[in-house]
């Protein structure tokens, strides 16, 4: 039976993080854009900046011993960027559990709600999220993307922060 472990993310992580991301992108978004040249090596670079970017705040999903999901949070406020799962690792419940992960985080410092966004005609995705408690709060032109406007479902989901004390004595 594989053993699943949540984890933060490591240095010598960061080009598997870039090739999951890029893989996920590949399958999931790239069927939605009118594929231009140099659309791939693009999008490739923009993903491996983003995780060098925000490796201090990336969770990841191992599965014996091999990194197959990640997910990264703002730095600023209750917001998930990134989720993605190796598409071969898709379908296992890898992404829910990445996603409770960076909830309950949220929730032990205190925010009440979450948000996030995802191309509006990636079905998968936002049934995912629906599934996950997420509910629809508006339709807005995507921002990254110049090649092609796709439109992004902004998505919200309401968390129970922890209101107690931590003890530090531990």
């Amino acid at each position: 039976m594989p053993v699943t472990t949540i984890r933060k993310a490591e240095a010598a992580d960061a080009l598997r993080l870039g090739d999951i991301a890029f893989r996920a992108w590949e399958t999931g978004i790239l069927p939605l854009l009118r594929n231009q040249p140099g659309m791939r090596e693009s999008e490739r670079r923009r993903l491996t900046q983003a995780v060098a970017e925000q490796m201090d705040r990336i969770i990841v999903a191992v599965v014996d011993d091999v990194v197959v999901g990640w997910c990264s949070r703002s730095r600023r406020r209750p917001y998930i960027p990134y989720l993605f799962v190796a598409p071969e690792a898709q379908g296992h419940g890898l992404g829910s559990l990445l996603l409770r992960r960076v909830e309950s985080l949220l929730e032990l410092e205190g925010a009440n709600r979450i948000h996030l966004e995802t191309p509006a005609d990636n079905v998968r995705a936002v049934r995912f999220y629906e599934r996950q408690g997420y509910r629809f709060m508006a339709l807005r032109p995507d921002s990254w993307s110049t090649r092609d406007p796709l439109t992004s479902v902004h998505l919200e989901k309401q968390l129970r922060p922890f209101t107690g004390r931590l003890n530090e004595e531990d």
